[in-house]
């Protein structure tokens, strides 16, 4: 599979580019599909994040099948052979790709990007790539040490270290679950500690050790990526998502939400159906 992979470089995709720039030692690029369709099997040169936006399409890479909707995103190492097929209504991307010079600071760190990791649940590289979208949407210098701090946080998310990662309890797994799967409803702490079969208190303490945040954090985060999704649906109010989240109203849904993303409902919504414009590529 891999000698008849085709190599892409840096900056070029399958399908249509919205537009292309380079900033802070990294590639970023808008991309559209409009329609269905299925790529040949390919690589790419540069190591990259992909942040999808609108649609849904399947990857198919290292004997496994991913499929990603909307507000979910991956990191893929350079040279990975896959093959994607875009869902009847289209995608839209928004790619972040990694030149060189980073690598080479985070080798300096004891740290690799060789790792496939993906975020379909509305972690910490979802919220950090869609703050590059929002940051890009207008004209930014070369150099913006928001944009590079930005940067070196979603690395720092996936390069793993030298020393390997630490030992995960099994029923952490079975915590995440049930939250995963019932976000929107009402859940206590009590629950989530009966389905571990350890006290709150150190639940509460190893959720944080490992996932970086608090269980209520975590909570809310999925309900943001959940309410990011129905935002593409012009139908939908505001007080609608809010309440199919599981907020108690609208002013709390809009605190929230501001707070994860940095604006408001109703100027993400607005920042995801922008005029585009093609350029070749």
């Amino acid at each position: 599979m891999a000698n008849q992979a085709q190599t892409l470089s840096g900056g070029s995709f399958y399908g249509a580019v919205q537009r292309r720039q380079e900033l802070c030692g990294a590639i970023l690029t808008d991309l559209q599909h409009s329609h269905a369709r299925k790529m040949p099997t390919h690589a790419h040169e540069l190591p990259f994040f992909a942040l999808i936006l609108a649609g849904d399409y399947t990857e198919r890479y290292g004997g496994q099948q991913n499929y990603f909707g909307p507000f979910t995103i991956s990191f893929r190492p350079a040279g990975i052979p896959h093959q994607d097929e875009v869902g009847p209504r289209g995608v839209r991307f928004f790619e972040i790709e990694i030149l060189p010079q980073w690598q080479k600071r985070l080798q300096d760190d004891s740290r690799k990007l060789n790792a496939a990791i993906d975020d379909c649940s509305g972690g910490k590289l979802l919220w950090l790539a869609l703050r590059v979208f929002r940051e890009t949407r207008g004209a930014v210098p070369e150099h913006d040490l928001n944009i590079e701090t930005l940067i070196a946080e979603l690395l720092a998310a996936v390069a793993l270290p030298a020393d390997g990662v630490k030992d995960v309890p099994t029923w952490l797994g079975r915590v995440l679950q049930k939250i995963n799967e019932e976000y929107c409803q009402r859940l206590t702490l009590d629950e989530l500690s009966a389905e571990a079969g350890v006290h709150p208190v150190h639940l509460s303490r190893v959720f944080r050790t490992h996932r970086g945040e608090g269980i209520g954090e975590y909570l809310h985060r999925l309900r943001i990526r959940s309410a990011c999704e129905r935002l593409l649906l012009p139908e939908l109010s505001l007080a609608e998502i809010s309440c199919d989240m599981g907020f108690a109203d609208q002013s709390h849904f809009t605190r929230t939400f501001s707070k994860l993303t940095g604006m408001s409902p109703a100027r993400f919504r607005q920042m995801l159906h922008p005029r585009q414009t093609s350029v070749p590529g």
